[in-house]
């Protein structure tokens, strides 16, 4: 595996180094003879490698253009690592933060970079052995475990987890009738199931709402297997554990699923040695000590979740607001999405 490498900066998406320079000034900060690099693979925020002479930052800012600014508060982000780095060194060390929107247009921060190599799409740039792939898949389940291990009460980290999950199915139901630009019947079709399917109340932890293999720094040198980092806190809150394993495993594409949701994989998750859903689910249990019983609700949940996120993206592409052409298709990941949700639901199982 190769480290994850920044590339030149779209168009569209530039920043002013001028702006820049003058408020690392006044934080301080190395501010002369700045470069900057973009990485090209994110759908949602944007993220930059910004270096001066002796010094360089990871710079996290919205998306240009989007609405959906409660998704996009990265001032929020900062505080929420401010807080959780002391306690789960995994998550990245903020330097400093910017509310102002006149700086570069919208509030961001810098963080310290987290070197290592990142897993994307269906397979690897180099081949990992089937024992490699199943250490790794129990670095992830074990990292999950951990999070939700902390105690987010003491580290003063927020959020309302009584009654989260029917937060959650209601808000993202609204997000789906605000960003729709046709008619897709198994997205209305999901969101009925699962208001209808409200399970109870399983207790609370800290989420990072987006845990997927993409989402994970790997030593690529010493061990492959080994996590050294967790990016994209954007959503983390405290709210049901479960949830955040249900997104894992709507991320988690298996070997015997159909060739559209193949194409549609955030990593290398059907290499042989890969666990299964519900073998990730079961570690999941085992080592937390969870009840994982009626994981479907959450994996349905997953996929909905999922489908409108990529409809909030391929509208804002409609829109012109983005001119990324990754996001040309995305109406057809949304149909994938709702319909692999629809079939699980009906046959029951995930």
């Amino acid at each position: 595996m190769k480290p994850d490498a920044p590339r030149a900066v779209r168009a569209g998406e530039e920043l002013d180094l001028l702006r820049l320079g003058e408020w690392l000034r006044s934080q301080s900060l190395p501010w002369q003879g700045l470069t900057v690099e973009q990485y090209p693979r994110g759908h949602s925020n944007l993220t930059y490698l910004i270096t001066a002479p002796g010094a360089a930052w990871v710079l996290r800012r919205p998306p240009v253009g989007s609405r959906v600014a409660h998704a996009h508060d990265m001032v929020r982000e900062a505080r929420i690592l401010l807080k959780l780095h002391p306690v789960f060194p995994l998550a990245p060390r903020v330097v400093a933060v910017c509310e102002e929107a006149e700086v570069l247009g919208a509030p961001f921060y810098l963080m310290d970079p987290v070197r290592g190599a990142i897993l994307r799409g269906a397979a690897p740039r180099e081949p990992l052995s089937p024992g490699q792939v199943r250490a790794l898949c129990g670095a992830f389940v074990q990292t999950l475990v951990d999070l939700h291990a902390v105690d987010f009460r003491k580290a003063g980290l927020e959020g309302k987890p009584d009654g989260y999950v029917r937060r959650q199915v209601d808000g993202w139901t609204r997000r789906w009738h605000d960003a729709s630009t046709d008619e897709v019947p198994d997205v209305d079709a999901i969101a009925r199931w699962l208001s209808e399917r409200i399970p109870p109340e399983r207790g609370a932890a800290f989420i990072h709402n987006d845990f997927k293999y993409d989402n994970l720094v790997l030593d690529p040198l010493a061990d492959p297997a080994r996590v050294v980092g967790v990016l994209d806190w954007e959503m983390s809150t405290a709210g049901d554990p479960l949830m955040d394993l249900g997104t894992a495993l709507g991320y988690w594409v298996e070997e015997g699923d159909p060739e559209p949701l193949k194409t549609l994989a955030f990593g290398p998750t059907f290499l042989p040695g890969s666990f299964t859903r519900a073998q990730l689910a079961a570690e999941y249990g085992r080592l937390s000590g969870r009840d994982v019983s009626g994981m479907l609700f959450y994996y349905c949940f997953a996929l909905f979740k999922t489908a409108v996120v990529v409809q909030q993206i391929y509208r804002r592409y409609l829109e012109g607001l983005t001119h990324d052409e990754r996001f040309a298709g995305f109406g057809i990941g949304v149909q994938i999405l709702a319909r692999s949700a629809v079939e699980a639901a009906e046959r029951g199982r995930y």
